[in-house]
């Protein structure tokens, strides 16, 4: 019998999966089912990469998905045994700092945040219910993306409004807390002095986000109340003046809507440029506008990432993560180029070779790149909640 364990991440059109022995990081098999429906792409890979075969089933929803997923991960492992499945959400507000094994209670306080993150939250929790349904009696444990962030100062959580907001949940939330878990934890692994230390971590992507770490513990990040604030994204705005906002709504007559189209999918990289999302596209074409989106990019991931040393009082150690942070060397090097007064300086070999330390020699701060792995962190999660080995939560 092959005894396993899935993690999931449901998006809006889209199921993310990786299957996991009991014991091990290195996944039995990962795979994407993207735009479900009826122009749906299903992929599988093995542990070193290779295709896996996958059936011809049905993709057009989510819960219809997730058969079809189980169905093909049985064709490579006949005797599969799901132990539990572990679930990415985004959102576990003021409740949940830690993961949690799922119930009809736990979902009941969850389905409200939904109006905190409707872009992600409704998807996440659809995905629960269609493992629920189809896996009946199977542990269902929610790992969220907030959870990793619970423990900052209330100065770093709260907006100058009312205080009664602040008592209804309008607060700084802070995202991709799965994400700087596994850093956080890796970061102890390999350089245990730095992890006890001041370090600033760099997850840049399609979404982009700054957090700073204390001794391995978030006390600041740039995201907020959703994960619009901050850093500009593929196509999500990041950091902007609110009086935008009003003057939209009321001058140009547009509704919360088409607001919510305009930050969340128009906006970032594809609205300054006009061309793209993804920083590759634009690192490739070279045109005015592209240029332009690159460099504000750089600049606010410069500015943020002085907030966030601000924060901690300095730094010692920047880390770099994300399909940008860890694939471009451009923009690593674009961003530290003028931060020596950081006492960040990098190796320009080891930048262009991806290298784990990519700070020169005589750096004050350390420069590093660690990818990241936020399945492992679900499935360390569902083992944990399984009493077997421990949750890698720093």
């Amino acid at each position: 019998m092959t005894q396993a364990i899935l993690t999931l991440n449901a998006g809006s059109s889209s199921l993310k999966l990786a299957l996991y022995p009991l014991t091990g990081d290195r996944p039995m098999a990962t795979g994407l089912v993207d735009a479900i429906g009826p122009a749906a792409v299903f992929r599988l890979k093995g542990p070193f990469g290779q295709e896996i075969p996958t059936v011809a089933g049905d993709l057009s929803t989510h819960a219809a998905a997730l058969q079809t997923v189980v169905a093909s991960l049985r064709g490579t492992h006949p005797d599969l045994t799901l132990l539990c499945i572990g679930h990415r959400v985004l959102h576990g507000g003021d409740h949940f700092s830690a993961p949690v094994t799922v119930t009809e209670d736990i979902l009941a306080l969850l389905d409200p945040l939904a109006a905190f993150a409707p872009l992600h939250q409704p998807h996440n929790l659809a995905g629960i219910r269609a493992a629920m349904a189809a896996f009946p009696g199977v542990p269902q444990v929610a790992c969220f993306d907030t959870a990793f962030h619970r423990h900052h100062p209330w100065v770093n959580d709260a907006f100058a409004l009312p205080r009664a907001f602040y008592d209804q949940g309008v607060r700084r939330y802070g995202f991709h807390g799965l994400s700087y878990d596994h850093v956080a934890t890796r970061l102890r692994e390999i350089a245990p002095q730095l992890a006890e230390g001041r370090v600033v971590v760099a997850h840049l992507g399609n979404g982009a986000s700054m957090c700073a770490l204390q001794d391995g513990r978030s006390i600041a990040s740039t995201m907020g109340f959703t994960a619009l604030d901050g850093l500009p994204m593929g196509t999500r705005s990041g950091q902007i003046d609110p009086g935008v906002l009003l003057y939209l709504m009321q001058h140009r007559g547009m509704s919360g809507d088409e607001i919510s189209d305009l930050l969340y999918r128009r906006s970032g990289l594809l609205g300054i440029s006009g061309l793209s999302s993804d920083m590759r596209a634009l690192e490739a074409a070279n045109t005015p506008e592209a240029r332009q989106a690159i460099d504000y990019f750089v600049f606010s991931a410069q500015r943020e990432l002085g907030a966030m040393a601000a924060a901690l009082g300095g730094i010692d150690a920047l880390v770099f993560c994300g399909g940008i942070g860890e694939n471009s060397r451009l923009i690593r090097e674009r961003i530290c180029e003028r931060l020596g007064w950081m006492g960040i300086e990098i190796d320009h070999l080891r930048n262009s070779a991806n290298a784990t330390v990519i700070s020169s020699d005589f750096a004050r701060t350390s420069v590093m790149i660690i990818p990241t792995n936020e399945e492992l962190v679900i499935a360390r999660a569902a083992r944990a909640a399984l009493g077997i080995g421990e949750r890698s939560v720093a």
